[in-house]
């Protein structure tokens, strides 16, 4: 038995409540090398006299490690447990003193693992919309103008002009609103859209006033028309939230600029001597783009002034969450604060960060719900666009990835192939359609809320940014029908159909994506191939995918 492998934290993704009476069990082991292992269980209290076993399943398995988990109906909320595990002739009880070849029970409540006590404000508790959410990355002033009798003279770019990074081209929420018809046709449940407030750029993420709807996208007025119109037809709206920085122009830093020290915001940003230096950039930023100072969130009166406007954008407009920019530089005492809040106003309210990493700390049911899966995204363009992955090693990272959180923060990722802050998929796959379909499909069927970014269902290209931020072509006869044919018909599919727990592995060449109700088979290679199971057999195409609905099939 290769005992250095063996993992088990409780408290963590390897031991969380799903719910006030359900708890999840994890264990880590080195891969094929465990027989079984058994779960020994009971209420702390009542270890003598009510001991359960249950064997746990072998759920996944990336290129290291099995993964062995069980669900718990646990009617009390104390629950004590050990594990029993064999490896050929060998067999050992695992607990908190690690592996023993005995195990005395008399004096279990010095060293079995424990889940002292589910409490019902530290369960992580799924928004209710998720499981069925197809999400739509819109960059606002890219997708379509609506008002055509606005002032357009701050537009300096002719629709289908390729992008630099100060080009506007005059899309705005009224654009958003008319085509809502088109976007619920498509399957969309939900929208992202891109900051909306004032600001000087027309990425809006250096922002100038967050009480005012910026003037090339419209008014408050407009915000507010655009979501109950998509309240209407069932979608919800998440709008962007740059509480990491500002515009050096926003009243609070221009007041610093001024009067330095002796300014009340002084404290609200992170300045290194009496005056901000914008030429030297003295203080913290976003990057190193001195024009965008950085709000100091340890700071209470900021974090009550940036909670405000979050709360306010909800109670004026009924907005159902908020994408977090660059979250994982903001303090976690401000995310923590700031979650009460929005849940307190709307339980219901989806928080999203903007992550590239392995985000685990921000992912225990005290901060985010999700966050931007860039890990999903790496791995789909390794496999299906740069081919530098097996189909073997794709499918063993798509696992790791499901272990590193919880099962419904897993539920609540925001899983995306492209954004507004990458290159186009299809530009990376060097425009093979076959590779976005592929990997359109396997998006929708892996734990987690699909997002597409707004062109991707046409064939939209574009090199990193701001080639990425392209406007969207409404001339529908350069439109790629079969794409768009593909997101409508995997939409409704996450609608009517995915569901449950995902298992994943490989047949061969062939990737397979089980759901509860049916599996998704790929074939990514340049052969036909046959999927061989129990209740089905099935030939796949070169570069293709098949739904099979295991019910159906039996």
């Amino acid at each position: 038995m290769n005992k250095t492998a063996l993992l088990h934290i409780p408290g963590s993704q390897y031991s969380f409540a799903y719910g006030e009476h359900e708890l999840r069990i994890r264990l880590r082991a080195a891969k094929d090398d465990l027989d079984e292992v058994t779960l020994i269980y009971a209420v702390k209290y009542d270890w003598l006299t009510d001991r359960k076993t249950l064997a746990m399943r072998k759920s996944c398995s990336d290129e290291l490690y099995d993964y062995y988990t069980a669900r718990l109906s646990v009617p009390d909320p104390r629950i004590g447990y050990i594990f029993y595990l064999t490896s050929g002739e060998e067999a050992y009880y695992y607990s908190e003193e690690g592996l023993t070849l005995d195990y005395d029970h008399k004096k279990s409540y010095y060293n079995f693992f424990q889940y002292p006590y589910i409490n019902a404000a530290d369960v992580h508790r799924k928004v209710d919309w998720c499981d069925r959410a197809v999400f739509y990355q819109i960059f606002i002033d890219r997708f379509r103008c609506g008002d055509r009798e606005k002032d357009r003279s701050y537009t300096n770019r002719s629709w289908g002009e390729i992008p630099d990074a100060k080009s506007f081209y005059g899309g705005d929420l009224k654009g958003v609103t008319e085509k809502l018809g088109y976007l619920s046709d498509l399957g969309i449940t939900a929208l992202y859209l891109t900051p909306v407030f004032s600001s000087p750029s027309n990425h809006k993420y250096d922002t100038v006033d967050y009480y005012r709807v910026d003037e090339m996208f419209g008014s408050a007025a407009d915000l507010k028309e655009l979501v109950q119109r998509a309240h209407e037809r069932g979608m919800k709206v998440v709008l962007d939230a740059v509480f990491n920085h500002c515009s050096m122009l926003c009243a609070q830093f221009q007041d610093v600029l001024k009067k330095g020290r002796s300014s009340r915001y002084h404290d609200w940003f992170i300045i290194r001597g009496d005056k901000p230096d914008p030429q030297n950039c003295n203080y913290e930023c976003f990057a190193a783009c001195s024009y965008m100072p950085k709000w100091n969130t340890s700071n209470e009166e900021v974090q009550k002034y940036l909670l405000d406007i979050a709360l306010y954008w909800m109670r004026e407009c009924s907005v159902d969450g908020w994408r977090l920019d660059v979250a994982d530089e903001v303090s976690h005492d401000f995310w923590r604060r700031f979650r009460k809040a929005v849940k307190r106003e709307n339980p219901q309210a989806i928080l999203i960060g903007e992550s590239w990493h392995d985000a685990n700390p921000w992912l225990r049911g005290d901060e985010f719900d999700g966050i931007m899966n860039y890990s999903f995204t790496k791995a789909c363009i390794d496999y299906f666009a740069k081919g530098t992955r097996s189909v073997q090693s794709f499918c063993d990272r798509l696992n790791e990835l499901l272990m590193r959180n919880t099962d419904q923060v897993n539920e609540m990722m925001l899983n995306l192939l492209d954004s507004h802050d990458t290159e186009r998929f299809l530009t990376l796959a060097k425009e093979n359609a076959a590779a976005l379909r592929c990997a359109l499909a396997v998006m929708f069927f892996y734990l987690g809320m699909p997002c597409v970014c707004y062109g991707t269902e046409i064939g939209m290209r574009g090199g990193y940014e701001p080639d990425s931020r392209r406007t969207f072509d409404w001339n529908e006869a350069h439109w790629d029908k079969s794409l768009q044919e593909t997101v409508r018909t995997l939409a409704l599919l996450r609608r009517e159909k995915i569901g449950g727990a995902v298992r994943l592995y490989t047949q061969g060449e062939l990737l397979v994506m089980e759901r509860e109700t049916c599996s998704l088979i790929v074939n990514f290679t340049n052969d036909v191939l046959t999927y061989d199971a129990q209740t089905c057999y099935h030939v796949i195409g070169a570069r293709s995918y098949a739904v099979i609905d295991k019910e159906e099939s039996a």
